[in-house]
């Protein structure tokens, strides 16, 4: 083998080199930007977990202040405890969205209790109670759109070229949305 055939396979060999080198960068660099994305749906769902606990804690203290109003409203109460530990005991997106449009659901039952007790509807400590949950539902939308724009950018990560490769290899998946249950579509209409 001649001086220039050994030049020329040291070039070749040099260039397999740096493209390899470049082609390993690349996959750690989107490995890295895959596990921030996960770590970053990771953190909204967590996010959502603390609004939503907070709503639970919010929810026996409302159910004592309408009971010591409307004792003969037993079976809408016992309704919403086992409504909320129901979604208390959800796990994932879609079972946690299924058990909250429940608890939704029996909590409007609870306010349209309400409207026959215009005692209850002065209580202060009712109106502190309302304001309160009203400001968690906020936070529990505002948390459960996070989420969701969190798992949009890690699902685009995963299913788009060339990222899409080195998910595949690594085995990441797909994150669930926090989507509506189709009665938490509807309009609500609730007065005081």
């Amino acid at each position: 083998m001649g001086r220039v055939a050994m030049v020329g396979v040291l070039i070749a060999v040099g260039f397999v080199a740096i493209v390899a080198v470049v082609l390993v960068g690349f996959a750690i660099s989107r490995y890295n930007g895959l596990v921030r994305d996960r770590n970053a749906v990771a953190n909204a769902w967590a996010q959502i977990d603390v609004q939503l606990k907070r709503r639970y804690d919010l929810i026996p203290n409302l159910i004592q202040t309408v009971r010591g109003f409307a004792v003969h409203e037993r079976g809408t109460l016992e309704a919403i405890t086992a409504a909320r530990a129901a979604a208390i005991n959800a796990h994932g997106p879609v079972a946690q969205a299924k058990a909250e449009t429940a608890l939704s659901a029996v909590l409007r039952g609870v306010f349209a209790v309400v409207e026959a007790y215009p005692q209850l509807q002065a209580s202060r400590n009712f109106l502190e109670l309302q304001g309160e949950l009203s400001d968690t539902e906020s936070r529990i939308a505002y948390a459960r759109q996070y989420y969701n724009d969190a798992v949009l950018t890690y699902n685009s990560s995963v299913q788009t070229v060339p990222t899409n490769l080195v998910a595949a290899a690594f085995g990441f998946t797909l994150g669930e949305f926090f989507a509506a249950a189709d009665g938490e579509r509807d309009a609500v209409r609730v007065q005081f």
